[in-house]
């Protein structure tokens, strides 16, 4: 599922690579905003945005990226580690919606309605309250980043990362959507039986994709670290 970004040859100059990657946002940018997404276009969206940072990280090493303005430098590791906050606070909310997925798989197993109605409000609950911390969380890019090639990839990728995260919250909320216990009990027996079957493979389905998720998630936390060890190199030089 993963996207792999880097070609077996490296641009030459600092210029190509920039345009590339440039590009490559643009690309990523326009995934994004897609209204038909879907689990496997996030989780590959993600990959690829953590393998962009690892592309805007090779432009540090190039002589000349150092002389950067100190004060864009210092603005966007600040906004980066609200950035990684984010990816920790969706770590987080996977954790803890795989176990309540799996406790809705035990109690669609047990025939136990009326602890599986509670899980699906508990999931429901689980993905609004990190909605609402994404929501309210603001790292728009400032003037500052005007003339500083790395920092201004920076920002561009970073804005991208929290609308990513958005949607990929969005569609884990969409993907938990039962009938009440009540119109369960006008079905026949032998319809429920294929009902529970069909639930539960839908819930292995989520759990998988959640993991998936999870994973992009943990590249692209990674790569944000990675890239603060850069910047953080380039204000000691």
């Amino acid at each position: 599922m993963a996207c792999h970004l880097r070609s077996a040859s490296v641009p030459s100059s600092p210029r190509s690579n920039e345009v590339d990657i440039e590009e490559q946002l643009q690309s990523l940018k326009a995934t994004g905003s897609s209204p038909s997404m879907a689990m496997e276009t996030v989780h590959d969206a993600l990959i690829k945005l953590g393998s962009i940072y690892s592309r805007i990280d090779e432009l540090t090493s190039f002589p000349g990226s150092q002389r950067q303005q100190r004060k864009a430098v210092e603005e966007e590791l600040e906004r980066s580690l609200i950035l990684l906050d984010l990816c920790n606070a969706m770590q987080e909310s996977f954790t803890e919606l795989k176990a309540i997925v799996q406790e809705m798989q035990l109690a669609l197993k047990r025939g136990d309605d009326t602890t599986l109605q509670a899980k699906v409000q508990s999931y429901a609950r689980s993905v609004k309250k990190t909605q609402k911390q994404l929501k309210k969380t603001s790292i728009k890019s400032t003037s500052d980043a005007e003339g500083c090639r790395v920092i201004k990839l920076l920002a561009e990728a970073r804005e991208i990362a929290v609308p990513m995260l958005e949607s990929t919250l969005h569609l884990l909320s969409k993907q938990i959507g039962m009938p009440s216990t009540s119109k369960w009990s006008l079905v026949s027996k032998a319809f429920q039986k294929k009902r529970v079957v069909c639930e539960e493979e839908q819930l292995q389905d989520l759990e998988l994709n959640i993991v998936d998720l999870e994973s992009g998630v943990e590249t692209l936390f990674r790569r944000l670290i990675q890239s603060r060890v850069s910047l953080l190199n380039t204000l000691s030089l």
